[in-house]
């Protein structure tokens, strides 16, 4: 890992507790309806979670051109590069690690989902990102879904699928692993502790409290990540700025998730 890459992780995981708290606005197509939910209003949705205090933002190119100027050295900032949909019908690849550094951003990530017959496209992506990352030093973040293609394509969090995902990600030489909680403490241990750089959790699986969304962090945590990338979990749960508040607690002071609750006034 070359000095660059260094820096641009230090301002990652610049936290005394050694652990990463990012708030995910990046769904971009992959959501459908953008009249509905937490991101419909994408302004006042990158707002409120800022208000919270995340240690990073990911968030589309084109977004971040638009917004983050506002925030700019507030937050490290993550362009997602990936997208793609449910179905495969749009898959693409939106930006390039020399769009990262032109966006001033401190990592690049790149979404993708494994298994099915475009697999081997999406690995594709990760492999010649890192490769084209190295030229600039940046860092790659990986954000790795399994999907069940006996059920539409559905992204699952297994403990053998998440262990699957995480093994793609280190062996295509990525910087930063993001894959959903199994909800299986021991497995998850397993898995973290078989792996080379950090991994961090993704809000998903999508819980009915936030309490639950706290609770599986708090888990993950216990368990060796170091951190977690909140989406739907974080805006998804009533107030975005409180629970992104209970997030922090959590993940920073390691606090218990009821407790993170009631401090953050969620």
């Amino acid at each position: 890992m070359g000095l660059g890459t260094k820096i641009r992780m230090s301002r990652l995981f610049s936290n005394p507790s050694g652990h990463l708290f990012g708030g995910a606005v990046d769904h971009f197509v992959g959501y459908g309806n953008v009249r509905e939910g937490g991101l419909a209003d994408l302004p006042g949705a990158l707002a409120r979670v800022m208000a919270g205090g995340p240690d990073y933002i990911s968030i589309q190119p084109g977004a971040a051109r638009h917004l983050w100027p506002a925030y700019a050295g507030k937050a490290a900032l993550v362009i997602q590069a990936g997208c793609f949909t449910p179905d495969d019908r749009i898959r693409q690849l939106i930006a390039t690690p020399e769009d990262a550094v032109r966006y001033g951003a401190d990592a690049l990530a790149v979404a993708i989902p494994v298994r099915g017959s475009t697999e081997g496209d999406y690995i594709r992506w990760l492999t010649d990102t890192v490769n084209a990352a190295a030229r600039y030093e940046m860092p790659v973040v990986a954000h790795v879904y399994p999907r069940d293609y006996s059920n539409g394509g559905k992204i699952v969090f297994t403990p053998d699928e998440i262990a699957y995902a995480v093994r793609i990600g280190f062996e295509t030489g990525v910087d930063v692993i993001k894959v959903g909680y199994t909800g299986d403490f021991d497995s998850f241990r397993e898995t973290v502790a078989t792996c080379p750089v950090p991994i961090v959790i993704a809000g998903g699986p999508k819980t009915d409290t936030l309490l639950g969304a706290l609770t599986q962090t708090s888990d993950a945590l216990r368990a060796g990540a170091k951190g977690a990338v909140v989406g739907r979990n974080l805006w998804g749960h009533g107030d975005t700025t409180k629970a992104a508040r209970a997030f922090k607690l959590v993940i920073h002071s390691g606090m218990v998730p009821q407790e993170a609750l009631e401090a953050a006034g969620a």
